[in-house]
């Protein structure tokens, strides 16, 4: 091989000989032309890439397409910037702040300066992008001084592109061109704006420039691009289906929660709907956990402010949180918890430990609150207080790797029982080449990795590895779980952590009569219990597992001349546990089967007449229909029978 030529390693493990300045795309190309017209960009060495960028050295290459993410992230990214270029010809004078791909889609920030812009102009966008599209306009990348910049972005006098390049340093700016737009971009870029076929812009909202409520408030633009006018299509029903199944939408409708600016934005307010399936989740739990050898603990709201010092979290969220409270004590200052673990440490730390008493498990619904900024947000997905099913387990390090297991096994458990089927563990390690950012031992990384890695691999689990993922204190597992839209959500999660034994001096004396730091493992299957009831509620688009229902059954007398063998029947099934309503209204039968329907109830039980000469009760199965006559003790050895089915 000469000193002109590099050598390529693709995915499958094979080597290709290329002359040095070889690009993704012609790698591509020598395999074949069909993936050539199908590449977006280029992994290099795990860094993605323009798929025109030239490539100089050895170096491993993945070529990304559609159907992977980093490829779909690319072609949005670029995307955002056919936005911004349709946005500069319709809107001359326009100013931009960032415009990044999104898990699904993209958005650009946009300063209109005096302009008046709405939603009923998105159409027009839509048009220029498209046509703009069809230009074929390559995406070129430049490498540029940080002066050359300032001195472009001083004479748009486009003060936010200015903001950005502050933080820059020589050798670090790049500006990508397409068309008659220029954009300080990083990248990458797909490698010309012919790929994008169909685009739909979404919606328009307001953002802070920087996310700080000082800063001026832009037009936030979001939208969605793709190769295929057909997937912008299936994209747009499924969007109708996410807004059918929308938590907010549901939460109100099935009268789950509800939210009050008078007690303030953020927290969420559960009805006694709501609060009923709530209890069920935590009842689920704390049996699943007492199986598993846990010990339920309480700590208080809030926490004296050298607690959060000692663990670091007022560094963390101190600035951007609830401001500490004062007391009529000089100085003496409490903070809302925004984390349970400090509680924990200090829970395990009340006496001495031995090798013995190792793995203690402690495991709380503990209310946190962190003060997210109100732009961001949403339903009962992202809040300012929530409850979290937080344990600690305090363990050996040789205990580490049995304990993994048994949290997965609980976290298996709660998917199959909430019909959480289809599901990917991400193995989050450190990044090697970057180690001077983590604490610990190597030796005690390189064990717990090798623990998280062995012990998913055991019970089976379908993993992807992210290096550099890790929590700085130590490897995690994560669930990332995908509902009946095929939405993917981060829900469950295992962590190691060297940190907060080393911070509040936890030890334990082992066989060697020695004092040693125990490893803490975090553990939160449902994570935020307000998140995952509103993935829940979308999941299941509000028809919730008949253990989980807060309304399980309605009795519905066809008249009033039934309304006492109604309410013995009901006496009956609430005493074996199955709760539900009886509807008394003077209404046709027919509009009381429409309503339960519509608040999708899993029973219906229909009395008149007949039912009450025979003692017996003729039951409806939402979305079903008459599922035939029963005795009270049939129906409950089949409602029971159901339910036992699902958890076990």
């Amino acid at each position: 091989m000469s000193e002109q030529q590099i050598n390529i390693t693709l995915p499958d493990g094979s080597v290709r000989q290329f002359d040095k300045g070889i690009t993704g795309h012609q790698v591509a190309l020598s395999i074949s032309e069909g993936l050539a017209r199908n590449v977006l960009a280029a992994k290099v060495n795990g860094e993605v890439w323009d798929a025109t960028r030239a490539i100089n050295q050895d170096a491993e290459v993945q070529l990304l397409t559609w159907n992977d993410k980093e490829g779909k992230g690319t072609f949005w990214h670029s995307s955002a910037h056919l936005l911004a270029e349709a946005l500069e010809a319709l809107y001359p004078g326009v100013k931009f702040g960032i415009g990044p791909n999104i898990e699904t889609g993209f958005y650009y920030d946009v300063d209109f300066g005096d302009r008046t812009f709405d939603g009923a102009e998105l159409e027009k966008i839509e048009k220029k992008m498209i046509e703009l599209a069809k230009q074929k306009n390559e995406y070129s990348r430049k490498e540029i001084s940080k002066s050359e910049a300032v001195a472009y972005y001083e004479q748009k006098g486009d003060e936010y592109k200015l903001d950005l390049l502050e933080g820059l340093e020589d050798g670090t700016i790049t500006f990508y061109e397409q068309g008659n737009f220029t954009d300080l971009c990083r990248g990458p870029h797909i490698p010309n704006t012919g790929f994008i076929k169909a685009v739909k812009l979404l919606n328009v909202a307001g953002a802070y420039w920087r996310g700080d409520e000082k800063n001026k408030m832009l037009t936030r633009i979001y939208g969605v691009t793709f190769p295929k006018a057909k997937e912008l299509q299936e994209y747009l029903v499924l969007l109708e289906e996410a807004k059918k199944r929308d938590h907010r939408k549901l939460g109100r409708e099935l009268e789950l929660f509800t939210f009050s600016e008078k007690v303030g934005q953020g927290l969420p307010l559960w009805l006694p709907k709501g609060t009923l399936l709530r209890e069920r989740l935590v009842n689920f739990m704390k049996k699943a956990q007492d199986k598993s050898g846990y010990q339920q603990v309480a700590t208080p709201h809030i926490g004296h402010k050298a607690l959060y010092e000692t663990s670091g979290h007022y560094a963390k969220y101190g600035k951007d949180s609830f401001q500490p409270i004062a007391t009529p004590h000089e100085g003496e200052e409490f903070l809302l918890k925004p984390m349970n673990c400090p509680h924990h440490c200090e829970i395990y730390k009340h006496k001495p430990r031995s090798y013995k008493d190792l793995p203690i498990r402690y495991a709380e619904f503990g209310t946190v609150y962190r003060y997210e900024q109100s732009g961001e947000l949403h339903g009962l997905t992202r809040v300012r207080g929530f409850t979290q099913d937080d344990a600690h387990i305090f363990c050996r390090p040789d205990q580490v790797k049995e304990e993994f297991i048994k949290v997965i096994d609980l976290v298996l458990y709660v998917f199959k029982a909430l019909g959480f089927e289809n599901y990917t563990a991400q193995i989050s390690l450190r990044d090697p080449e970057d180690k001077e950012k983590y604490i610990g031992e190597d030796a005690l990384w390189d064990k717990a990795e090798s623990d998280i890695i062995e012990a998913a691999k055991e019970k089976g689990l379908d993993t992807v590895t992210e290096l550099g993922e890790a929590a700085f204190y130590g490897p995690k597992l994560d669930f990332m779980v995908k509902d009946a839209l095929g939405r993917s959500w981060q829900l469950g999660t295992i962590q190691v952590d060297y940190n907060l034994p080393n911070r509040f001096e936890l030890e334990y004396v082992g066989s060697d009569n020695q004092r040693h730091r125990p490893v803490m493992i975090h553990r939160a299957p449902f994570g935020s219990l307000e998140r995952f009831v509103a993935v829940l509620i979308e999941h299941c688009a509000g028809n919730f597992p008949l253990w989980l229902s807060p309304e399980q059954i309605n009795i519905l007398p066809i008249s009033e001349k039934f309304a006492d063998y109604a309410e013995q029947i009901k006496q009956q099934l609430e005493d074996a546990d199955i709760s539900g309503n009886l509807d008394n209204r003077d209404e046709k039968i027919g509009r009381k089967i429409r309503d339960s329907e519509m608040k999708k109830v899993p029973f219906m039980i229909i009395v008149g007449e007949k039912e009450q000469a025979e003692g017996k009760l003729s039951v409806r199965k939402h979305g079903q229909g008459d599922l035939g006559s029963f005795t009270v003790e049939e129906f409950v050895a089949y409602f029971k029978n159901i339910i036992a089915e699902s958890l076990n």
